[in-house]
């Protein structure tokens, strides 16, 4: 089991910055503004990428009246290392633009301090990307939980969730830091308590766009909605295994454009009466998982074998037990 905080000096934080699993995933109607209004249950995994935030004993003057400044204020605040071997520019990446949006909302509400410190982000990468795990996301969001600390701007959980939902529709579930039933675009959350569950993930190595799977014509998007109070009374129906009417909606629909998808989740399916659980894909894909029952995880040689057998890359990982501290 990994930490999710850890502190190594005075000058630097590190902290996990947590993938995600849907461990269902519906559509409920599209909604005036073209979004779509979802329902989910969220977990948080204790795997994921690791931020390192190196803070400079150099101080910038923030003489700044209005949030047209913030780019620049921005770009003489934060540091990112190796940002663009991520996005072609940093103003693209989203580490930037939270910590840009997170300035304009402090310049909008509260005068800022007088001097902020500069912030060195150094992202140590093992998420894949677009693979339904949260990695962009969940970047932003930590980032957003520790500069909030760093330039003490004093937002609450629920402001910082705000200000995160304009920049991704996942940041808000990381910024929650816990289990959680998502409503809206995923930034109306509840929480939800869930017993503790060991996962087989599958990443291929597949990525079909977003835009083009919400734009698909045999995407389902017309789900019934379920109560909040249902979903956390039905657990039993979507934690282990997936009963109806629970189901993660992109997957027909990705595995129909995404072979190697297809294969990972085949693969899940033929071990699932051992593992006593039920196969699926997490977010819009690619990535697979399978729950794993107790009496499997005691199996080290089984499960060795099992992510030695796979037909692409996959790790063995918990839910996360600790809620980050803001």
């Amino acid at each position: 089991m990994t930490k999710n905080i850890a502190a190594s000096s005075a000058s630097t934080i590190t902290r996990l910055s947590p993938a995600k699993l849907n461990l269902f995933l519906h559509i409920t109607g599209k909604r005036d503004d073209g979004y779509h209004n979802l329902q989910t249950v969220f977990r948080l995994l204790n795997w994921g990428d690791y931020l390192h935030f190196s803070v400079s004993v150099n101080a910038v003057t923030s003489t700044v009246d209005n949030d047209s400044n913030a780019d620049r204020l921005c770009h003489q605040l934060l540091i990112l290392d190796g940002a663009e071997t991520i996005t072609a520019s940093i103003e693209d990446n989203l580490i930037f633009k939270v910590a840009r949006a997170l300035l304009a909302s402090a310049i909008q509400s509260n005068p800022l301090p007088e001097q902020l410190a500069q912030v060195h982000v150094t992202l140590d990468k093992h998420l894949p990307m677009g693979a339904g795990l949260g990695g962009g996301s969940s970047n932003a969001a930590t980032t957003m939980l520790v500069l909030n600390e760093i330039w003490q701007l004093n937002f609450t959980s629920d402001e910082l969730i705000k200000i995160g939902s304009t920049v991704g529709a996942d940041v808000p579930i990381f910024i929650f830091g816990q289990d959680a039933i998502a409503m809206g675009i995923g930034e109306e959350l509840s929480t939800i308590e869930l017993p503790d569950q060991h996962y087989l993930v599958l990443t291929p190595d597949a990525h079909v766009s977003t835009a083009k799977l919400f734009a698909h014509p045999k995407l389902q998007r017309d789900i019934t909605p379920l109560s909040i109070d249902t979903i956390r009374s039905q657990y039993a129906d979507y934690v282990q295994t997936l009963t109806a009417p629970y189901h993660n909606v992109f997957t027909p629909v990705v595995t129909s454009l995404a072979p190697a998808v297809t294969d990972a989740l085949s693969y899940l399916q033929g071990l699932e009466a051992k593992a006593m659980g039920t196969a699926r894909m997490t977010g819009s894909g690619s990535a697979v998982f399978l729950p794993l029952d107790a009496s499997v995880i005691t199996d080290k040689k089984l499960l060795a074998k099992w992510i030695e057998d796979a037909p692409c890359s996959g790790y063995i990982v918990g839910n996360l037990k600790k809620t980050y501290d803001l």
